[in-house]
This record gives structure tokens, C-alpha cells and sequence, in this order.
């Protein structure tokens, strides 16, 4: 059974963020989501709140979810990312960066809903 969660989703596009809280609460039972619109207020949002789980899109603007990973993981290694791209060329630098996973924003719900299930397990 998977625990209540903590999430973090970072989009710096509103239709996005909505469409992926619907879905995740939807399929978990969610103790809180928060949201960022870029990488900098995913970094100070994630010191301040501490989630399971951050949803991180790889580009946005004032800092990219790429970098801000870097910063995450440097302060808090145990929080699991999953990157959710329109990009699939920048997958190889997530994963480098520390993303736990890789999700294509084009990818069928079927595989970001297994990807979200094997992360959180590990968690």
C-alpha cells in the first residue's frame, strides 16, 4: 500500500500542474500538493515543505528543473524526482542530474502511472 504522499509539482505551465494534481489524486491518497511555476521555487519550496515525491518539468524559466535538481539533491538526497518533459532528448541529463525517472509528457498515463508507482515504492 502506498502512504499518504507529499508532492511537489513543478510546471511553469498552470494547465499542467492542474492536470497532474487531478490525476494524482485520482489515483493516491494525497496528504498535500504544493506547486512551483519554475526551478528556483521548486529549490526553496522543497526546503520548506519536504515532500515524497517532486513532479519536476526540465525546462522552465529563472532556473531549470535540471539544475534545481542538482540543489535538491544536495540538501535532500531522499526525496524522489520524477522529470516529466516534453523533451525526450534532455532524459540522459535528468537522470545524471539525480531525477530518480524520466516520463515523457507524451508517454501513455499507463507508464507515468507504473513510473509513479515504482518510485514512491522505493521510497
Amino acid at each position: 500500500m502506498i502512504p499518504n504522499l507529499r508532492v511537489l509539482i513543478a510546471d511553469n505551465q498552470p494547465r499542467a500542474r492542474q492536470s497532474m494534481r487531478a490525476l494524482l489524486s485520482a489515483w493516491y491518497q494525497m496528504e498535500e500538493i504544493r506547486e512551483a511555476m519554475d526551478g528556483w521555487e521548486a529549490v526553496q519550496l522543497t526546503e520548506e515543505f519536504q515532500p515524497d515525491l517532486i513532479l519536476m518539468d526540465a525546462r522552465m524559466p529563472k532556473m531549470n528543473g535540471l539544475e534545481a535538481i542538482r540543489l535538491i539533491r544536495a540538501k535532500s538526497p531522499h526525496i524522489k524526482i520524477i522529470v516529466l518533459s516534453m523533451y525526450p532528448d534532455v532524459k540522459a541529463e535528468a537522470l545524471e542530474a539525480g531525477a530518480d525517472a524520466f516520463v515523457s509528457k507524451s508517454d501513455p498515463l499507463d507508464k507515468l502511472r507504473k513510473t509513479l508507482s515504482d518510485v514512491i515504492r522505493e521510497k
